[in-house]
């Protein structure tokens, strides 16, 4: 009898630990071989999003709404959520700016690396919600943060209320914000200046955790920022590959959370980590990085919502249309 080839899929994503059993190979799609790109997911959001390169791939979600929502590039989800991130820990201030609070960003001069990014569009729809400052009463500043030259992935149609500017070719916003050329910097990555000990330089929140803990504790959201998507050409054509990817990722998880109930040796480097382990279940749940639509469909639904509101989707997709069909729902035996 003839063998039958495994459908070989390329997949690029950065080398998370709820993927390893995948990339080592403990774990296997069925009827799938992954080869597998590691990169930083800034190259790989700009890779897919500009030029569709991989037949799989690790997706900004705020790019994929907007993607979703124009109908191209032509990509679909599944409920797989590479990375999530609370993000108060994103605001960085310069210490001269008058900045002592949230409220006090209003009227400021605000850099951000791309509006459209995932970390921004949760610090955003976070500000206006629980604080009241809405985007419309900053002044925005977009382009490179370490390099300069950066721009956004998706050209973007915004309110005429949002004042947005690019920065010069030359500068960056790494060292505006270190000399209060802008007052602050939202973005998902650390600048250096902050990263090396800038004396300018500090979190608006800087006992971030406790408000992030807070912010959980009443809202019930863990902020998704990645999602995985998958070429819609190949689930045309082979439309089981959804379902199958779905369920190798959930073991993968599965084997994460095993390996950190195991307390003979230490899994992780810190030397904490059994007290945060126990600690995070405490707060959020055995399963606190899960997976699927509905035990996510408060996080998405606010996702939307606050891509709605900023202007960045012109529809309030549902959420249920985000996701290949034969992941919403499993056979029982």
């Amino acid at each position: 009898m003839k063998k039958v080839s495994k459908l070989n899929l390329s997949f690029a994503c950065w080398d998370y630990d709820r993927i390893q059993a995948l990339t080592n190979g403990t774990v296997q799609a069925k009827g799938i071989d992954l080869n597998w790109l590691n990169m930083p997911v800034e190259e790989t959001f700009w890779r897919m999003m500009r030029h569709q390169e991989f037949d799989i791939s690790e997706l900004s979600l705020s790019s994929y709404l907007i993607a979703k929502d124009r109908g191209y590039p032509n990509f679909t989800a599944i409920p797989v959520f590479m990375s999530r991130f609370f993000r108060h820990s994103g605001i960085y201030i310069n210490k001269h700016s008058g900045i002592e609070e949230a409220a006090d960003l209003r009227g400021k001069r605000i850099g951000i690396p791309e509006y459209q990014l995932t970390a921004c569009l949760w610090i955003r729809g976070i500000l206006h919600h629980d604080y009241g400052v809405h985007p419309s009463e900053m002044n925005w500043y977009t382009g490179g943060q370490e390099e300069p030259g950066r721009v956004e992935k998706i050209k973007l149609t915004l309110p005429p209320d949002i004042n947005i500017q690019v920065i010069n070719d030359e500068q960056t916003l790494n060292q505006m914000l270190e000399s209060g050329e802008i007052d602050a910097l939202i973005a998902p990555r650390a600048p250096s200046c902050f990263l090396n000990g800038s004396s300018h330089v500090q979190r608006l929140f800087p006992d971030y955790a406790s408000v992030e803990k807070d912010y959980y504790e009443r809202t019930g959201i863990f902020p998704i920022m990645h999602v995985v998507a998958i070429k819609d050409e190949i689930l045309e054509e082979h439309p089981w590959v959804a379902a199958n990817l779905y369920q190798a990722f959930v073991e993968a998880k599965q084997k994460v959370y095993d390996g950190f109930n195991q307390t003979a040796a230490l899994k992780v480097t810190l030397p904490w980590f059994v007290s945060e382990w126990e600690n995070t279940r405490q707060l959020m749940g055995e399963d606190f990085w899960p997976y699927g639509l509905e035990k996510n469909r408060k996080t998405l639904e606010a996702a939307v919502t606050y891509s709605y509101e900023q202007g960045m989707i012109k529809n309030r997709l549902s959420v249920e249309d985000l996701f290949a069909q034969s992941t919403l729902e499993a056979y029982t035996l």
